[in-house]
């Protein structure tokens, strides 16, 4: 990278406005702002918006199936050439750890030679029809897409938000969170630099009450493809609504992590840690509900707790650190009053529940024994380093346990039993389950949830049935 963007991406250049709100950008690990970004006032957006409406109509939509490939595919390799650079500013930025950053810079490049590739794999169809003649389908672009991201994923999900809808043949207006927007306005410049035509991909931070709602209100904006909670994806929901704008939200979540008897014990106790700590608990896919079942509990909890205590939390730019700050101070309090609340209750703090150090927003990982499922802890999406962990007894009971929740998006099974685990997954209403590991992300598989863990799916090539309009043509046979 030539130098640190901390201004709007449009049109192929930053923007020069006075307008705008500073957004300071601070590092989790010592509390202090390293820079600012100047956000994108409303004028701002509205000449982003209208210059990928631009681009689309003059440029991109006339790019043939090989001119976008070989756009997505230098993109690709202008991210990996940058990744040193790119995941130590996640890491500064958010409090990521810095081997954590690595992975998911390269993910991102992953992403864009994935849909690079797939975009000469995907296709209409011909049909048959009760009156004869010849019927057919074509995919067509929708025109300017907007791509809201969260700031626990900023790179990853900045990319495959942008990579599926320009591999479509649609224009994208990024809007990266408040807090994390540095590495987003990185990948606008990188983009420009390796060949994307200018105005293809905007972007512009900016406080989501303002920008991010006149975004799902806009006219010209075709489709809102948004990452976040579940109150403000239903916020953006209503506002799509007057126009019939095409929506997709990935959102909150409650995950659980199942493990029976027959497990791999040993395996699933040393794993089932990292699937609810990693990147501090701050992840929608976290199992935050850990159901065992009973013959195995004692031994599995003294197993997981004794994982969960070798955890290296500390400086995000260490190789060795597993665990990092949260990504502010307001955060880290959030997630302290549910354990306040669990302590008020009576439940058993197994580890964790304090600040391991003085400075930086850091919050050791915590473990609660005994929980009731009314608990504030059991029920609702804690964003934050806290496990749940209860028995069980009977399948039945367990699966109504699991299932009773607003939300389902991820999960895990632990069994060696593979008629079991095959039955289970069946009853478990979430999205993406995962058979004796807690991967849940793969550029190759659909991403998304039940309930209101969101509609539409990101990744994989139903990612750009998304990004998609259908249209079909019937030719009559005389």
């Amino acid at each position: 990278m030539k130098r640190l963007v901390t201004q709007p991406f449009i049109n192929g250049e930053l923007d020069q406005s006075p307008e705008g709100s500073l957004l300071p950008q601070i590092n989790p690990a010592t509390e202090e702002a390293f820079t600012e970004v100047r956000g994108a006032s409303l004028s701002t957006l509205e000449k982003a918006i209208e210059g990928a409406q631009q681009a689309f109509e003059q440029t991109w939509k006339s790019f043939g199936m090989r001119e976008r490939a070989d756009v997505l595919f230098a993109i690709a390799a202008a991210i990996r050439e940058n990744l040193e650079a790119l995941a130590t500013l996640e890491s500064h930025n958010i409090g990521k750890p810095i081997c954590d950053a690595r992975d998911e810079i390269e993910l991102g490049s992953r992403i864009f030679e994935y849909y690079a590739g797939a975009i000469s794999k995907a296709h209409g169809q011909t049909l048959p029809v009760a009156k004869g003649g010849l019927d057919l389908t074509l995919r067509e672009p929708m025109g300017v897409v907007a791509g809201i991201v969260p700031w626990n994923f900023p790179f990853p999900i900045a990319c495959w938000k942008v990579a599926p809808a320009l591999a479509a043949g649609n224009t994208v207006v990024l809007k990266p969170a408040s807090i994390s927007a540095l590495t987003a306005l990185a990948l606008g410049q990188l983009a420009h630099e390796a060949g994307l035509p200018a105005g293809v991909l905007q972007v512009i931070p900016g406080p989501g009450k303002e920008i991010g709602e006149a975004l799902a209100q806009h006219a010209l904006i075709r489709k809102i493809s948004f990452t976040g909670s579940t109150e403000s994806g239903a916020r953006i929901m209503a506002l799509a609504a007057p126009e019939i704008k095409r929506v997709s939200l990935e959102l909150g979540g409650k995950s659980p992590n199942i493990v029976f008897a027959d497990a791999d014990l040993s395996k699933a106790a040393s794993q089932s840690p990292l699937s609810v700590f990693a990147n501090t608990g701050q992840d929608c896919c976290a199992r935050s509900r850990v159901f065992v079942e009973a013959s195995i509990y004692d031994t599995f909890v003294e197993q997981f707790l004794e994982a969960t205590r070798t955890l290296k939390v500390g400086d995000p730019l260490s190789d060795e650190t597993q665990l990092g700050p949260m990504v502010s101070a307001a955060q880290r309090s959030s997630v302290e009053s549910y354990i306040e609340s669990a302590r008020t209750e009576g439940r058993t703090l197994a580890c964790g529940g304090d600040r391991p150090h003085a400075k930086g927003y850091y919050l050791n990982p915590t473990v609660i024994l005994e929980t009731e499922t009314n608990d504030r802890c059991w029920k609702e999406e804690i964003f934050g380093p806290v496990v749940c962990i209860r028995r069980f007894h009977d399948e039945e009971d367990m699966l109504r346990e699991v299932n009773d929740t607003p939300y389902g998006l991820s999960g895990s099974i632990w069994t060696q039993h593979l008629a079991k685990a095959i039955r289970v997954a069946r009853r478990v209403e979430s999205g993406v389950l995962s058979i004796n590991t807690h991967a849940s992300v793969h550029v190759e598989a659909p991403f998304g949830g039940y309930k209101q863990s969101g509609i539409g799916r990101d990744l994989g090539m139903h990612a750009l049935d998304g990004y998609s309009e259908i249209k079909n043509i019937f030719i009559a046979e005389d």
